[in-house]
Formats: C-alpha cells, sequence, structure tokens
C-alpha cells in the first residue's frame, strides 16, 4: 500500500532512489544538487528554507516525490509575491510560512512532481496537490506554490484548483549551429555587427576565455569561481549571498560532471567567471562576478561563451537565468515559464486571483511583441 511520507530533508532518501525519480530532468533536481544545500547550511534552520520533501513509497521505496520547502519569507524565489504578502499583512493575514515546490536560488523550469518512469505524472500531481493542501490547513500554513513547473504540472494544477502564474525568460535555441559564425549569420544585421564589436573589444583589451567542463575543471578553480560569487553578490544593493564556500566544496566532490566554469583572463590573472550547470540537451547560466571592470565583459563571458559551449557540445538550448531584456537583443526570445498558487484565506486568494488574471494577459501581450520584434533573422 502506497504511503505519503514528510521528511527532513532529501539526504533522507538513498541517492540513487531520488535520482531514479529525477532522470532526465532538470539537474537543478538532482539529490547532489539539493543534498548539498542542505549539508552546507543554505537551506534548513535560520534560512527561511525549511527542508520538509514529500515522498510517495511503496512496499518501503520511494516511488514519487517532490522538493517542499516551508518558507519564512519570499527570499531566493524569483517568483516574485512580496505585494502578496505585504497585501496580507495589511489585511491582517498571517502570509508566512507558506508551502513552496521548487529548487532553492534557483529560476530554472522543470518537473516539480518527480515519479517513475511510465508513471501518469497528471494523476501524480493531483495526489500531491491534495496532500499539499490538507498539509497546508492542518498546519496553518498560508498557502502552496509551485513555482517553475512543466507545461502538464500546470494543467493538473489548475484542473485541481491551483491559480497559474505566466512570466517569462530569454532563452536561447540553437537552430542547428555548426559554429558562432552560424548564430551570426541567424542574427539581423544591426544586432550582428554589435556582437562582433563586443567580442573585438574585448580582444583588443587582451582577454581570453576558457571553457571547462566536468573533469576539465582543476580543483583548484572551485574557490577562485566562489569568490567571483561574492563579487555579483557584494556589489549590488540588491544581492544576497544565498550560497556559501562549503557548498562549492560539496559540488567540486559530487556535481562536477554537470558543471561548466567560462572564465576569463588577461594574460594568466582570472578578471571574471561564470557558474553553469549542463546535462542532456541544455546549458544553464547561474552565477557571474567580476573582479575588474571591462568594456563588452559581460556579455562574452555570460552569453557568447555559453553559445559556444552549446554549438561545441549540440546543445539545444541556453537559459542564462532571469532577467535583462538586453539578452533579446542577441537573440534570446522570450519564452513562458509557470507557477501554480494555492491560498487559503479565500479573501486574498480572490484578490490574488484577479491580480494573476492580469498579469497573464499583460505577460502574453509582452511575449508576443518579442516575437514579432525578434532579433533573429525571419526566415
Amino acid at each position: 500500500m502506497a504511503e505519503l511520507e514528510l521528511l527532513t530533508g532529501v539526504s533522507e532518501v538513498p541517492r540513487e532512489e531520488w535520482n531514479a525519480l529525477v532522470g532526465d530532468e532538470s539537474p537543478f533536481l538532482e539529490w547532489e544538487w539539493l543534498a548539498s544545500l542542505e549539508e552546507a547550511g543554505c537551506v534548513g534552520e535560520g534560512s527561511g528554507w525549511q527542508p520538509r520533501p514529500l515522498v510517495l513509497r511503496e512496499a518501503g521505496r520511494a516511488v514519487a516525490a517532490c522538493p517542499v520547502y516551508i518558507k519564512g519569507n519570499s527570499e531566493g524565489e524569483f517568483v516574485f509575491d512580496f505585494s502578496w504578502a505585504d497585501a496580507a499583512y495589511r489585511a491582517g493575514i498571517d502570509y508566512y510560512p507558506k508551502i513552496l515546490v521548487g529548487v532553492p536560488f534557483t529560476p530554472v523550469s522543470g518537473a516539480r512532481f518527480l515519479c517513475e518512469p511510465g508513471a501518469d505524472r497528471g494523476a501524480t500531481v493531483g495526489l500531491f496537490a491534495e496532500a499539499l493542501r490538507q498539509i497546508c490547513g492542518q498546519n496553518e500554513l498560508s498557502g502552496v506554490h509551485v513555482n517553475f513547473c512543466l507545461d502538464e504540472e500546470r494543467h493538473a494544477l489548475v484542473e485541481a484548483g491551483f491559480m497559474p502564474r505566466l512570466g517569462f525568460q530569454y532563452h536561447w535555441r540553437n537552430e542547428g549551429f555548426e559554429s558562432f559564425e552560424d548564430y551570426l549569420a541567424s542574427l539581423r544585421s544591426k544586432r550582428r555587427n554589435q556582437v562582433r564589436r563586443e567580442r573585438r573589444a574585448l580582444e583588443e583589451q587582451g582577454v581570453t576565455i576558457e571553457r571547462l567542463y566536468a573533469d576539465e575543471i582543476p580543483e583548484a578553480m572551485f574557490e577562485p569561481m566562489y569568490r567571483i560569487y561574492l563579487e555579483t553578490i557584494r556589489g549590488n544593493p540588491w544581492g544576497r549571498q544565498y550560497l556559501n564556500q562549503e557548498l562549492f566544496g560539496l559540488l567540486a566532490e559530487r556535481f562536477r560532471h554537470r558543471m561548466c566554469f567560462i572564465v576569463a583572463k588577461q594574460g594568466e590573472e582570472i578578471v571574471a567567471g561564470t557558474v553553469n550547470v549542463q546535462k542532456g540537451d541544455a546549458l544553464y547560466g547561474r552565477y557571474w562576478g567580476a573582479f575588474r571592470t571591462l568594456r563588452h565583459l559581460h556579455f562574452n563571458v555570460c552569453y557568447y561563451a555559453g553559445i559556444e559551449q552549446c554549438i561545441e557540445h549540440g546543445l539545444a538550448r541556453f537559459e542564462p537565468g532571469a532577467g535583462g531584456n538586453y539578452k533579446q537583443l542577441r537573440g534570446f526570445d522570450a519564452t513562458p515559464t509557470w507557477s501554480c498558487h494555492h491560498i487559503e484565506d479565500p479573501r486574498l486568494a480572490g484578490a490574488i486571483e484577479n491580480f494573476l488574471e492580469a498579469e497573464r494577459a499583460d505577460a502574453g501581450h509582452t511575449i508576443d511583441w518579442y516575437a514579432e520584434n525578434t532579433s533573429r533573422k525571419r526566415s
């Protein structure tokens, strides 16, 4: 007989069992990523992220699961609900704690309800949605939020009574390019010339870029990449340090096979870099930083080198992260992202439902506008 169990961490599930459920899905769902966040203390006591994964077991074996966190704030989610929390506060409604189904600090879409190959994902989503609502009601939690979920999960959640929220990110698609010049040829002439000028400017400053993937990454590279991560966090007033040096050490041990470091150097000196993750047919840009301000360094390190990595490795898409409409000027097109929400208080739920309806219309118009004004040549 199948039984649902609320655990205190992904690390409670054997690595092989959890990863068997993840399969080909997002690398940020894998045991190595989630359990390392727990072990390093990036999530847990005092972080606002209390891991409570929900697992369905049959004969003691995990056959379905979802990454659940009890949230004491809205930090590090990238589906922003600060205005909802403010509205709740003004109405005398406790917004925290709440339930979040998602991946900490990671605005990457992927499965949020893991199940065995061949299982009915829609039925799994329905089962977990009802269980999460019950947990919410029984523990005086304000709601359930499922961030960056798959389309098929969204449909099942809406059928279960959740409210959908539409957002978008800028993703790059590989149209069968065999070289960087092929990518340039796909752009309109103004954008193509712009990219060439930005590439040339970096060369004139004596900067070279290396791409290191998996076993090519030396152990010694993890420490400067952690410092690069800190440079951006500490250099921006909105920066938040979610990761620590212990996590980078664990990733060196457990997750190197998924990682791609892009490193910019002047001579032998590291001046900037990005931490990326690669799995299947996708490259995910995560953390960027620079020790020195150089003209066009950001675009070359964060975007053009990632495009080269995709072309060289035959990857179908590059997801460089949230925000930044300047990406659209370089051939990254607006791509829909979805989240789904259940709010316990009917007054707050009604107000959020009205907000989401208007927001979906606005986001849809924006996505359509970017599709009409793409930087790529029209076929």
